[in-house]
């Protein structure tokens, strides 16, 4: 069945409180969903994010993250009392002010946590109860912001560090309160996204999410389980991911992440890959699997190394981990990101499982079409189509900073188009049209908005993951139009 959706995360929506949220905001961008013939949502991952905001940085590949819980939820269901000017006016919209919206929504979380814990004590421990990591990541985020928020393999005191159990029942002791906050606004995100789930998949709208293929070292997962990564006795990482030197840089990318101990977990029946897995099945309708290249080879750098020149390509768990899953996980919808480097290795994974890939518009142009995955005339049925990702230029950046032979190259192939708001609603049409089974586009692309709105640009250091929706940008205007072009593409 032809389906088509779009692209945006939770914090990119409208709203008050100066960042997008589980609110009512979302539960309008799923009502513009449906009427304009859309049946899939995308966000980006949605746990606590990390290092410059990145959500593919994230403190645990379980809690979610507290920022896009509704405020204004909360008060209505008289879980928090509000009081005018109580909640963040940001200075402007176009962009999450992190910092301030940080600032402020804790201190209303924490107002909500003091006001509420007891009448939903008895929800709370259910909670708990069924998610056996709540309680480490609690205890987790506790200690690091006792620390300074340090990161754990530098904390002063060793036993905490290494999970002594009398360190971890001390600890837990000692900074109860904090630790009960922490559990509280993982109970109360929770809470506010299964009850939005509920109701996009009651009109027939699939979440789609997003899940790197690995975790940060400074996180909840590392410290919790360090079995089942690529550390010394002392939790340090002794090799790290990355990619290789291609014709974009010269050094490679040194990610720093730490890589997985595929033995250990191969001769565990891969128990931490199954449970991430069912977490993530059981929160989305559809999982897209970041670097899915990893599970067929991985690139292997020893930790300390300057630059990713001196690593190796290693063996994957390859097809007997996707015979586990589908053992264990029957009915889990996968998207493989296979975006990169394939070998025989990998094109012989993605057979064999069988996953939709990905294909993306704007890389598909330039001096040789016929010879490039990513042109539009190569597409097949298995995959999902993009005009473009969260890493990318939006569709407009990309053809006002096209060179000659790409922008001939499109205009080739779409037909000619005099300027980018002509180009951006080519490629809309050409991802729509395509025979691939379902399409995909940013809502940046829909809006019809420049580069100044991308989410990401690889390799910065700042003011990435910031844009936000403009009020009133999805209207009922442009719902008809999307659905317009789904009814011509035969996508409703």
């Amino acid at each position: 069945m032809r389906k088509s959706g779009i692209l945006l995360h939770i914090s990119s929506l409208s709203g008050p409180g100066g960042i997008g949220s589980l609110g009512k905001e979302a539960y309008a961008f799923a009502d513009f969903l449906k009427e304009a013939g859309m049946s899939i949502w995308q966000v980006l991952p949605m746990g606590p994010t990390g290092y410059g905001e990145s959500p593919y940085q994230s403190s645990s590949v379980f809690a979610g993250n507290p920022m896009l819980i509704s405020i204004e939820t909360l008060a209505e269901e008289g879980l928090l009392t509000l009081q005018d000017g109580d909640v963040f006016v940001p200075s402007q919209d176009a962009k999450v002010e992190f910092d301030a919206v940080r600032a402020n929504k804790e201190g209303l979380l924490r107002r909500a946590f003091h006001q509420s814990e007891g009448k939903l004590a008895a929800e709370i421990a259910e909670f708990v109860a069924a998610h056996d990591w709540v309680e480490d990541f609690a205890l987790f985020t506790a200690v690091k912001r006792s620390y300074g928020n340090e990161m754990w393999t530098r904390w002063p005191d060793a036993a905490i560090r290494l999970r002594d159990p009398e360190a971890v029942a001390k600890y837990r002791s000692m900074l109860d309160e904090d630790v009960r906050y922490h559990i509280f606004c993982q109970y109360i995100f929770f809470k506010q996204w299964f009850a939005l789930k509920n109701y996009c998949n009651g009109m027939g709208i699939s979440l789609f999410g997003d899940m790197p293929i690995y975790c940060a070292e400074d996180s909840a997962d590392t410290w919790c389980k360090p079995e089942v990564f690529q550390l010394d006795k002392n939790r340090i990482s002794t090799r790290v991911a990355g990619v290789p030197p291609d014709c974009f840089s010269e050094d490679g990318q040194l990610w720093g992440n730490p890589l997985y101990d595929w033995n250990r977990l191969y001769f565990h029946g891969y128990d931490w890959w199954v449970d991430r897995m069912r977490a993530m099945s059981q929160m989305y309708d559809l999982v897209r699997v970041d670097h899915f290249i990893g599970f067929a080879n991985y690139y292997s750098i020893p930790y300390g190394a300057p630059t990713a020149k001196t690593g190796e390509w290693i063996v994957g768990p390859g097809k007997k981990l996707f015979k586990t899953f589908w053992k264990e996980l029957p009915g889990l919808n996968i998207i493989a990101e296979d975006l990169g480097v394939q070998n025989q290795r990998v094109r012989d994974l993605l057979r064999f499982v069988g996953y939709p890939g990905m294909k993306v518009a704007t890389f598909g142009f330039g001096d040789d079409d016929d010879g490039n995955q990513h042109f539009p005339g190569n597409w097949t049925e298995n995959y999902v189509a993009y005009t473009g990702t969260h890493d990318n230029d939006t569709t407009v950046g990309w053809i006002e900073a096209a060179d000659e032979t790409a922008l001939t190259s499109a205009k080739n192939y779409l037909g000619d188009f005099e300027d980018a708001e002509e180009g951006v609603e080519l490629f809309m049409q050409c991802v729509l049209n395509s025979p691939c089974e379902t399409a995909m586009i940013p809502m940046q692309d829909v809006l019809h908005l420049g580069g100044e709105s991308r989410m990401n640009l690889p390799g910065s250091s700042g003011g990435n993951w910031a844009w936000r929706m403009q009020p009133g940008a999805a209207s009922k205007e442009v719902a008809a139009h999307l659905l317009a072009l789904n009814k011509a593409a035969n996508r409703c």
